[in-house]
């Protein structure tokens, strides 16, 4: 796997190339933010191991604007602060996953394993989702409201796809959690409340029952989606 190592510490970018490479993969290492944007977005990369604290551009900075651009490589974070509220912005700014420093190097590997194997379960054909004004192209990942295209993050995208495609079924934030963000993240942490906030003010439905909440419960999107199913 071509794979792209963003970290300053030259100790732990060369332990990280070092360990894997003797795993087969192709490794390129970096160590600032503004070289990441430059070479990701003309490079053919197809996982990223991304410092948190980088000289200039900072690794939450440089990771949200990979997901404005709409570059979805799979991304994990390696960040010093253990604090479940850098955690969680690095969660929001589109990272698949996190690991604090120091980290074990086979948990390292099973996370790469992990994220990668869930970047790859891709349906074979392109699904359509529609409800009201708002469509979704699961494929392109394209979303429109009324026909206009709405920019949404990598983690945005994957919770109104899980919502669409299972139109009426009720989903606990802890299950939410657990597919978008994987097992590993605080069960308490309040992430799920904010995307689903920042998915009804993106979508401009506020005040409809778009994303319906169901107090104690969970979130459920309504069972009028409709699904058009288009073969590759």
């Amino acid at each position: 796997m071509r794979m792209l190592v963003i970290e300053d510490d030259d100790r732990i970018a060369d332990f990280l190339s070092r360990a894997l490479s003797a795993e087969g993969h192709n490794v390129t290492r970096l160590a600032t933010g503004d070289e990441a944007l430059s070479v990701v977005q003309n490079g053919d990369f197809e996982f990223i191991l991304l410092d948190l604290m980088l000289p200039g551009i900072s690794g939450l900075d440089v990771c949200q604007e990979l997901r404005f651009r709409k570059i979805n490589i799979p991304i994990i974070m390696l960040t010093a602060i253990d604090s479940s509220e850098d955690v969680v912005r690095g969660l929001k700014m589109g990272a698949d996953d996190y690991m604090t420093k120091p980290f074990d190097l086979d948990e390292l590997m099973a996370r790469i394993e992990t994220v990668s194997r869930r970047q790859q379960t891709l349906p074979s054909h392109t699904v359509e989702l529609t409800l009201d004004d708002v469509l979704m192209n699961t494929d392109s990942k394209v979303v429109t409201v009324a026909g206009n295209d709405v920019s949404l993050t990598a983690k945005e995208l994957s919770i109104l796809e899980l919502l669409m495609s299972n139109p009426d079924k009720l989903f606990s934030r802890e299950r939410i959690l657990n597919n978008i963000w994987g097992a590993n993240v605080d069960p308490l942490t309040n992430v799920v409340d904010v995307y689903i906030g920042r998915l009804r003010k993106k979508l401009g439905k506020d005040d409809s029952p778009f994303i319906e909440t169901v107090r104690g419960m969970g979130y459920r999107i309504d069972q009028r989606v409709s699904v058009t199913i288009k073969s590759k």
